[in-house]
């Protein structure tokens, strides 16, 4: 890669606009689903439907859908949750206010024996709650979408997802009950426990904010002292809704730290895993990294320059202490563009210019790739790419670009009731949550 090479601003907004056409053409207009993987007969994906919701008003404001377009996706999309089967039955389409994982793109209905899925109910509500910020219009349309959000988020059940413990659950299932994994460890989980406690009818006790608390795990990693979480993308989607520049819980006040410094710290551990590059995989270097939950090239195993490789599917790749197969994901590259610009943007040069990931691609960048790996023979990389898209990964990419453009998305956050109130019950203080910009009756309150 050439001395200074770093992506242009030109070639950020053509990415965006090529990822955002992901949920222009992968959704099922009728319901508003949105395609979990781009495979023959795949299921939708709530947390990618969460997602193309944040999505839309960016597309709005970016001319990449008409306001009509989007309020009518839109109402589509929160009609069919608003109004789908709850409860106890295995093909409902969820319980409790929660919803399953997967649904079936046209009925809507249970797909894959998945769970109930707690973390992803939350990407969904929080997309719900983005499209009650952004559209506020008289229009009786606009109107019934802020209406919808709120009593979709109302309903979900917080108390009954804890299942009589302190934490979340990770879901539930008709058949077998709860999940026995909670929401411990520093997570994704950061999103659902503030969405949790501000709940107006099922909220959360404090005392369960603080549990997940006392299960972190801060480490000293390449020189740099983080709040520690092996894949990318958990230090990410949270990010995608909440600006945590300048705000702290109890934990980040001993630290002296914010979160969002603390997703800058693992973009750079990061960075410093693929130039150290211990496990000797191809490519590996300054400007080419990205691990985290992604697609691969196996399960397999390959005896390749005398070194025999055991190669994943799908799995929660992550650094410094794996797994870690040689498979990057350019989407996590570019969801860490608020955090660290100045290493982001070379290594999204390098996904353009050397990787080629954007060539004969439907929506922007290829979802994962191998260099190690040296895929099917005669394909054009040289390489194993990932033949598909997943929403999970377009969204984060045209939100954290639209963030670190113009922070459209945090700013509308902010002006969020839910996010401020549970990030106050949690006990964040500081930054914009004490700004004058703030109503009178957005005063903190007590936790």
């Amino acid at each position: 890669m050439s001395a200074g090479l770093r992506a242009t601003e030109s070639e950020l907004e053509t990415l965006q606009r090529e990822t955002f056409d992901y949920f222009l053409n992968e959704v099922n207009p009728a319901n508003g689903l949105i395609l979990d993987k781009t495979a023959e007969a795949w299921p939708a994906s709530i947390a990618a439907t969460g997602l193309a919701l944040a999505c839309y008003p960016v597309g709005v404001e970016r001319g990449f859908m008409t306001r009509k377009l989007a309020v009518e996706r839109t109402l589509a999309t929160l009609r069919f949750f608003w109004q789908s089967p709850q409860g106890p039955e295995p093909d409902a389409t969820g319980h409790h206010g929660f919803y399953y994982h997967f649904l079936d793109m046209q009925t809507g209905r249970r797909a894959w024996d998945c769970e109930v899925s707690t973390v992803d109910s939350a990407f969904l509500l929080a997309g719900a709650l983005t499209a009650g910020a952004y559209f506020d219009a008289d229009s009786p349309d606009e109107a019934e979408i802020r209406t919808l959000a709120d009593g979709l988020y109302a309903r979900a059940d917080w108390v009954w997802a804890q299942n009589g413990g302190a934490t979340v659950t990770h879901g539930w299932r008709p058949e077998s009950g709860f999940i026995a994994y909670r929401w411990e460890g520093y997570d994704e989980a950061l999103l659902l426990y503030v969405l949790a406690l501000a709940s107006p009818a099922h909220p959360l006790p404090r005392a369960s904010y603080d549990a997940w608390l006392s299960t972190y795990r801060w480490e000293r990693c390449y020189g740099y002292d983080y709040l520690y979480a092996g894949s990318l993308f958990t230090h990410q989607l949270s990010h995608v809704w909440i600006d945590f520049r300048g705000i702290q819980d109890a934990f980040m006040r001993d630290k002296g730290i914010d979160y969002f410094e603390n997703s800058r710290r693992a973009t750079y551990v990061q960075q410093r895993y693929a130039i150290e590059n211990p496990r000797r995989f191809a490519s590996y270097g300054e400007h080419c990294w990205g691990i985290t939950a992604s697609e691969g090239p196996g399960p397999a195993t390959l005896k390749l320059a005398g070194v025999e490789r055991t190669f994943f599917d799908y799995l929660g790749r992550g650094v410094p202490y794996g797994p870690d197969d040689g498979t990057l994901a350019p989407w996590a590259v570019v969801a860490s563009l608020p955090f660290a610009p100045d290493i982001v943007l070379p290594a999204i040069a390098f996904c353009i210019h050397q990787a080629k990931l954007k060539e004969a691609s439907a929506y922007g960048f290829k979802a994962s790739f191998n260099p190690t790996h040296p895929g099917e023979p005669g394909n054009p990389f040289g390489w194993w790419v990932s033949p598909w898209h997943f929403g999970l990964n377009e969204g984060p990419i045209v939100l954290m670009i639209e963030n670190h453009a113009s922070g459209m998305v945090w700013r509308l956050m902010r002006r969020c009731r839910p996010i401020r109130d549970g990030l106050r019950r949690a006990g964040f203080a500081g930054g914009w949550l004490a700004g004058t910009d703030l109503a009178p009756e957005d005063a903190p309150r007590e936790a």
